[in-house]
């Protein structure tokens, strides 16, 4: 169903069974897959979006990226499955670069008015709750959750399954599998419960714990903390996905529970 109030460009493809609302301004370079629907006031341009995905009101995908260096080139957003954007959400599209586009992967839900900015890439299952605020090129892994009214830099990581508390803001990444909370966030032990409902045994989550008292204790030097993590516990996939993590951070990752220290990628 198509309102008649709907403004579609000529070039937009629109999937099987999508419910396009009142005053929806569906602008050129647009492709819908089946069953989406766009709810009134809504505004989309140089975007795909996946099929099944909800669109509020006054959500505004594929719009230009805020970035002074951008000349207006063909880049795109793309928004996957059976998501959810809330109303007043932004989703820009990429600038040229970085693969020239912004993603955001299956399952996702973005609340009222968060932002997504240019390049940034969410895995699938990632949740901003009201007004969480990406900065370019970022990336959120599969499953994290980030708290409203939270801020994060340009180019900043932000590990899967982590949980993140609301009114935070970072200029580091933030590592894989914890709670972090404060500005700058810092870590307070594992996601224990999202770990938990997401099929964690109780042995993965134990070493997880371990792994992040070593990296806390002050002890040792970022590298020397990774040595030991990963010669003296077992090295399960998520083990080893954390030390990666860290191990390829740029900005260097936040994670002494105490707020003197910041733990660098290089020391």
């Amino acid at each position: 169903m198509i309102h008649n109030t709907a403004i579609i460009a000529p070039d937009a493809i629109i999937g099987e069974g999508c419910n396009i609302g009142a005053n929806v301004i569906i602008g050129e370079n647009v492709k819908l897959g089946n069953n989406v629907t766009i709810m009134p006031n809504a505004y989309l341009e140089h975007c795909e979006i996946g099929s099944g995905t909800v669109i509020s009101p006054f959500a505004s995908i594929g719009t230009a990226p805020q970035d002074l260096g951008y000349k207006n080139e063909p880049t795109k957003a793309y928004i996957g499955e059976n998501c959810i954007i809330k109303e007043y959400a932004t989703v820009n599209r990429g600038a040229v670069g970085d693969g020239d586009c912004t993603k955001v992967g299956n399952r996702c839900m973005l609340m009222t008015s968060s932002h997504v900015a240019h390049n940034c890439v969410l895995e699938d299952e990632v949740i901003m709750a009201n007004l969480a605020t990406l900065g370019g090129h970022c990336r959120v892994g599969k499953g994290a959750f980030i708290g409203g009214m939270s801020v994060f830099h340009q180019n900043v990581r932000i590990g899967e399954m982590c949980i993140i508390s609301g009114f935070s803001a970072s200029r580091q990444d933030i590592p894989p599998y914890c709670k972090c909370d404060g500005r700058p966030p810092m870590v307070h032990g594992i996601n224990a419960i999202g770990l938990k409902r997401r099929g964690f045994s109780i042995e993965e989550r134990a070493n997880l714990k371990r792994a992040f008292k070593i990296l806390d204790s002050g002890e040792y030097t970022t590298t020397r903390a990774l040595e030991v993590i990963e010669t003296t516990l077992p090295q399960d996939k998520y083990i080893k996905n954390l030390v990666e993590f860290i191990k390829t951070s740029k900005r260097g990752v936040m994670l002494r529970s105490n707020g003197r220290n910041t733990i660098l990628a290089e020391e």
